[in-house]
């Protein structure tokens, strides 16, 4: 393993391009798909919670 001290350019090519597809992956493929999933399981549990103890706001009369 490299040190943190030394520049990228002296990685083996191969594994800089390792890296690269392996950032590509994670920042467009599997980050927006657990972005998406997060908020989508944040919205079912809000309406899960308005569905048995009624929505947000001031008693009704």
């Amino acid at each position: 393993m490299p040190d943190a001290d030394q520049p990228t350019a002296s990685l083996p090519r191969t594994r800089r391009r390792n890296e690269v597809v392996t950032f590509l992956v994670l920042a467009f493929g599997i980050w927006p798909i657990v972005a998406v999933g997060v908020v989508g399981a944040y919205g079912f549990l809000v309406w899960m919670f308005q569905l048995i103890f009624g929505p947000p706001g001031p008693p009704a009369h």
